[in-house]
């Protein structure tokens, strides 16, 4: 079965070889400003074989970063970091789509160079510690967004596609799972908003389709992807009815052609399916931990076109090769993931 996984596809514009895509996973290793460094271009041009890379989580403002040494994409030399690292992937014959992800209430002030509280739907504070230079700290009560703020903020995920596409970039993914900011506009309870961005089911998703037609307007639905985690509790997120508003949430994406909707299962197969049979085009499903037959399986009975691989991708450049080959796997080192140099990071072995 795992030979599900090894047939040619195409996602928006790009004809991939096989069924496997690298996940977003956060590194922090750029520069305090928000570079990406060629330390970075190394990584993702390593782990091009995988065909599709996501990035890690990238601020699309001064206000969306959550976390220390994560990259941006809304300055001059963010920009520059990028084109390195697009340029990089591109010549080893992978393609890079850049995930934007605004953090919204998971932020610390210590995290960003502006130190301003962070921000979100409402001013409720998540019962959960973030990490910081000085170690885990309780996030602060975030300052509730005005209107005018949630427009300057679509905006701002409009301007980070049209610079990640300059900089070379195949396309974006809009994050809008794991508790970040427009998770937070869905859920029911850091979002107690009364206005047109809250209250009913239409009001939560506003902000969702909002941003997703800001960008495939800019640069094409083809090079748009949106990534949900319905159901999901991480950055203490409540949803008491996942069913009805992801459903409505995906009717009002769909007339928009995007080039994937990118699903995180977090262990509800009914509600997976429900999704999977909800929208019209290309499913990559993201099911954590679980064996590559289980992620071949996903392909062949078609709750999933494509499967994206977090850990194992990050422990294995060549984990294509590896599989194809049978060969064993490198175990990921968890002390390393989150900064640090080259140890842990691009120093896995490779079969040859």
């Amino acid at each position: 079965m795992a030979t599900a996984l090894w047939a040619p596809t195409a996602v928006g514009g790009l004809e991939l070889a096989h069924r496997l895509v690298m996940a977003p996973m956060t590194r922090n290793r750029a520069t305090p400003d928000g570079v990406p460094t060629p330390l970075n271009a190394t990584y993702y041009a390593q782990r091009a074989s995988m065909g599709l890379l996501i990035s890690e989580g990238t601020q699309p403002c001064a206000d969306g970063q959550g976390y220390p040494l994560t990259p941006g994409i809304h300055t001059p030399e963010q920009i520059a970091g990028w084109r390195r690292v697009a340029d990089s992937v591109h010549e080893a014959g992978g393609h890079l789509f850049v995930q934007l992800m605004h953090a919204g209430r998971i932020a610390h002030p210590a995290n960003t160079p502006h130190g301003r509280r962070p921000v979100a739907p409402s001013a409720v504070r998540p019962a959960h510690t973030v990490f910081t230079a000085s170690g885990p700290q309780p996030t602060p009560v975030p300052r509730a967004m005005s209107e005018a703020e949630v427009s300057a903020t679509i905006e701002h995920f409009r301007h980070a596609a049209a610079s990640a596409v300059a900089a070379g970039a195949d396309g974006v993914e809009i994050h809008a799972g794991n508790g970040y900011l427009i998770h937070q506009f869905l859920s029911d309870n850091a979002n107690q908003r009364d206005d047109a961005y809250g209250g009913t089911v239409a009001g939560r998703i506003r902000f969702a389709v909002e941003v997703a037609r800001a960008v495939a307007r800019t640069i094409g639905p083809e090079r748009t992807g949106i990534r949900i985690s319905p159901g999901g509790t991480l950055h203490d997120i409540v949803e008491r009815d996942p069913g009805r508003v992801y459903g409505a949430l995906l009717r009002a994406l769909a007339p928009l052609g995007l080039a994937y909707l990118h699903l995180v299962h977090g262990g509800d197969d009914r509600l997976a399916a429900a999704l999977r049979g909800a929208w019209p085009g290309t499913v990559i499903l993201n099911r954590g931990g679980a064996a590559i037959g289980t992620r071949a399986s996903d392909v062949e009975t078609g709750l999933a076109d494509l499967v994206s691989v977090g850990a194992l991708a990050l422990a294995n450049p060549d984990l294509v090769e590896r599989l194809r080959a049978g060969a064993p796997l490198n175990r990921p080192d968890r002390a390393t993931f989150y900064g640090g140099d080259h140890r842990g990071y691009t120093d896995y072995p490779c079969l040859r």
